[in-house]
């Protein structure tokens, strides 16, 4: 891959400094950190609003914004972006699942997506839906996938243009491949973790305490419920807020490698994400696979299935239940 970059700051020296002595890849005070290889793959890489401002004309370059707020793409987005809904383009609205291969091939080629366009996706939140659409680019075998540091918050507190114009592109013509299932945890192999059937495999609940606890069944605001309070039997609770620094970006690798280990979790095991649907653990997911490369799969059913199955153990140290106060 061509590697588009400044030439690095004496802060960004010394940063890529330490970035080494842990070993993993984290973006530098320049523009976009090098890809690696893991055994899932290529990972995905970590672009600064500099570099992206320098390339929204770049023809290799695709950008798209996955919001969670509907209708803030349509009031301003970054020049030549296009906008991916996370509830239609990237699942499938009538089968509780991911987009089909065909429609997503469908989606990206409509997006002006090639085999070799640098796709960077960005998105409100703290990029939540943004670290989702990088794992369905990943899971369907698009490589070349990056994700704009601090997202559209923190492009916009820096005062960079935003534009309501739609970009009018020319079809693409990426090709999808099988999912790639070593990204991705089902009901029954989560239910193997809590049973202790799997040993090898440690969980992450990426929830506020409050959620992993059973104290409340979900944030205020939020519809999607499941009948029973807590967490998943031998789960990690470490929220995903805590892999982001204060303007929105993540966290040097230094410190999400002490942050995760503290938590047991260090890399020398498999490790499963989760939360409520999904979206939240995507943003842990890109934190331990995609920066500091351990092997990580997501639970996208999350606490919504785990919570409202049968027959499978949960932990409630709160002790809620359904319709009581």
């Amino acid at each position: 891959m061509t590697k588009l970059h400044k030439t690095p700051s004496r802060r960004g020296r010394r940063y890529a400094l330490a970035v080494a002595l842990v070993a993993v890849l984290v973006p530098s005070s320049a523009t976009q950190v090098s890809a690696a290889t893991t055994s899932s793959g290529k990972r995905a890489t970590i672009v600064e609003a500099a570099w992206l401002e320098a390339n929204l004309n770049n023809p290799k370059v695709r950008i798209i914004e996955v919001s969670t707020d509907p209708g803030v793409y349509e009031k301003g987005h970054i020049p030549n972006a296009v906008n991916f809904r996370w509830h239609t383009e990237f699942v499938d609205p009538v089968n509780r699942d991911i987009a089909s291969r065909e429609q997503f091939q469908k989606t990206a080629r409509a997006a002006g997506i090639n085999s070799d366009t640098q796709v960077v996706l960005y998105g409100d939140k703290n990029n939540w839906f943004a670290a989702w659409g990088v794992w369905i680019f990943r899971t369907y075998g698009h490589q070349n996938v990056s994700i704009l540091n601090g997202g559209r918050d923190k492009w916009v507190k820096d005062g960079r243009a935003l534009t309501p114009v739609v970009p009018s592109l020319r079809p693409g013509n990426f090709t999808a491949t099988a999912a790639n299932v070593n990204l991705r945890a089902f009901l029954p192999d989560v239910v193997k973790i809590a049973k202790k059937i799997d040993r090898n495999t440690k969980l992450v609940d990426i929830r506020s305490a409050d959620e992993f606890s059973g104290k409340i069944f979900a944030p205020a605001g939020f519809q999607e419920l499941a009948i029973r309070a807590g967490h998943i039997p031998g789960a990690k609770n470490v929220p995903w807020s805590t892999a982001v620094a204060p303007d929105g970006t993540f966290r040097p690798a230094a410190e999400l490698k002490a942050i995760y280990a503290a938590q047991g979790i260090d890399g020398k095991k498999n490790v499963t994400v989760y939360c409520r649907i999904g979206e939240r653990a995507a943003h842990t997911w890109f934190v331990l696979s995609e920066i500091l490369g351990y092997n990580v799969k997501l639970y996208d059913g999350s606490w919504t299935e785990y919570g409202n199955s049968v027959g499978v153990p949960i932990a409630n140290p709160t002790g809620t239940v359904w319709g009581k106060g």
